[in-house]
Formats: structure tokens, C-alpha cells, sequence
């Protein structure tokens, strides 16, 4: 029997972080997709690769956003920050980066207490 050394909150964060950076990416890919479809007239091949790993990749984050929101407790309106940042480019990324310093993915953001020795 193992056992893992790090917590299910530490998990969450982990995955919560790389999804929402996946999802920043995968909406980079979409975007310069969209721009040689568009403004380069160069053909659709790029939107045709990333519409759909963005698309999954999406869905993972709206998944994940969820678990995370039930595991740490986040209320209505942190949920639905995290939700609604899927929609404009990466604004994931953004959001993550506020729900952890703000302590929101479960890591306690307080300084701890130092003892001084006399």
C-alpha cells in the first residue's frame, strides 16, 4: 500500500493550475487559428487543429472549476468568476492567479508566526 505525500487540496491546486494554463494556451492556438483563417486568408487548418483541443480543453476547465469549487468551498461568486473567465482569452490564467493569492485553492496565504530563541 502507498500512500501520497501531498494533500487532496494540494491536488486540487495542481490541477486546477495546469488546466487553467492549458486553457490560456489552447485559446492562443485558437486565436492565431483564427488569424491566418481571416486576416491571412492562409486557410482554416489552424482552427481546425485548435478548435477542438481548445474546445475539450475548455470543458476540462468548467469541469475542474467545479471540483474545485465544491473541495475548498468557494462561494457563488468565486464559482462564477472562475466559469465566466473561461470565455475571454486568458483570463484563466489571470484567475488563478488571484483565487491563490488570495488563498483560494486552499493554500493558507498568511505569513506563519516566528518564533524568536532567546
Amino acid at each position: 500500500m502507498t500512500t501520497s505525500t501531498s494533500s487532496p487540496r494540494a491536488r486540487h491546486r495542481t490541477v486546477f493550475r495546469i488546466v487553467a494554463f492549458a486553457e490560456a494556451l489552447s485559446w492562443l492556438g485558437l486565436l492565431i487559428g483564427m488569424y491566418f483563417k481571416w486576416i491571412a486568408q492562409a486557410g482554416e487548418g489552424g482552427v481546425k487543429v485548435f478548435g477542438p483541443i481548445h474546445g475539450t480543453i475548455f470543458v476540462a476547465y468548467v469541469l475542474v472549476s467545479l471540483w474545485v469549487a465544491r473541495s475548498t468551498r468557494w462561494d457563488v461568486r468565486t464559482t462564477a468568476l472562475a466559469l465566466l473567465s473561461s470565455i475571454p482569452p486568458f483570463c484563466t490564467v489571470v484567475f488563478e492567479r488571484w483565487a491563490e493569492r488570495t488563498g483560494r485553492l486552499g493554500v493558507d496565504r498568511t505569513p506563519a508566526l516566528v518564533s524568536e530563541s532567546a
